[in-house]
């Protein structure tokens, strides 16, 4: 694991409650050590805090997204507003905590990243490679997907979210089990953390020229279906 934190005390703490839970970690204080020492041993995931002088963790993030590495990222940031987790979104983050976090709640996202970056056993799509819902198409061995003939292009979590509203079209799905099959762990009622993804993930599949495929159906959850 590589953490890239330039508070030192921050940067000590979890260094040392990562390795408690078994966790071999490298720990940088700004994004020009991030980066190289990602290039040097990539790792199997990565934590960045938002601001770091010089070099930030979203440029971090871009840079390495920019490379094709998809290694998992969590992003540690202070700032609380939607624009800026989906900044963090949009540099190809995988998830993100907001500071000040308690550390059971990093545990969580790290165990529910690395299992989502596993290998797992292929499972048939109904046309034996393909998911697809009105006009939307997604190939999940190649984690590529299209609306038309547009191709999308997704983070890991959105391709993952984005999959999981395919192959269930026309169900409405809760919020608890999005959470448990996108995250391995419901962040409870009071998290704004799907919502941001939903809201980003419309962004770049319901253009304004197109009919609406995500559908919010309130206190219930989401849906994807045409019209």
């Amino acid at each position: 694991m590589l953490l890239a934190e330039d508070d030192r005390p921050i940067r000590n703490a979890l260094e040392r409650a990562l390795a408690l839970e078994g966790y071999v970690v490298t720990a940088v204080a700004d994004g020009v050590e991030a980066l190289a020492a990602a290039h040097r041993s990539r790792p199997d995931i990565l934590v960045l805090d938002v601001m770091m002088p010089g070099i930030d963790g979203l440029q971090v993030c871009r840079v390495l997204r920019a490379e094709g590495d998809r290694t998992p990222i969590l992003m540690l940031t202070a700032l609380v507003e939607t624009p800026d987790r989906i900044a963090g979104l949009d540099a190809g983050a995988d998830d993100y905590v907001v500071k000040p976090f308690d550390v059971e709640e990093v545990f969580a996202r790290l165990r529910a990243l690395l299992r989502r970056a596993a290998p797992a056993p292929e499972e048939p799509c109904d046309d034996g490679r393909q998911v697809t819902a009105a006009d939307l198409r997604i190939d999940p061995a190649a984690r590529r997907a299209w609306r038309g003939v547009r191709e999308l292009e997704l983070t890991r979590t959105e391709f993952d979210l984005l999959e999981l509203l395919a192959r269930n079209s026309g169900i409405v799905l809760d919020h608890a089990t999005i959470y448990d099959r996108i995250w391995g762990y419901d962040f409870g009622p009071g998290s704004k953390n799907l919502a941001v993804y939903v809201g980003y993930l419309r962004r770049k599949v319901d253009e304004p020229d197109r009919v609406p495929l995500i559908h919010t159906v309130r206190g219930v959850g989401y849906v994807l279906r045409e019209g």
